[in-house]
């Protein structure tokens, strides 16, 4: 998911998202450890779109706390 996508989100389903792809990650990583990942490349997808979340939260936090 690209960054532009991201921010056009609300708060609310920004938080949901990362619920989502962090109940994913957790779902992969236990699949890789009874080796049945088909894909091993979504953890890394999974891994930075949670990274891209994290930090258009931080950057509304800023964002919110200078105005």
């Amino acid at each position: 998911m690209k960054m532009n996508e991201l921010r056009e989100f609300t708060n609310e389903e920004l938080e949901q998202k990362l619920h989502d792809l962090k109940e994913e990650i957790f779902n992969l990583r236990f699949q890789k450890s009874l080796n049945r990942l088909e894909n091993q490349m979504r953890i890394k997808v999974v891994k930075k779109d949670i990274a891209r979340i994290l930090t258009l939260k931080t950057e509304r936090q800023k964002s919110d706390t200078q105005e």
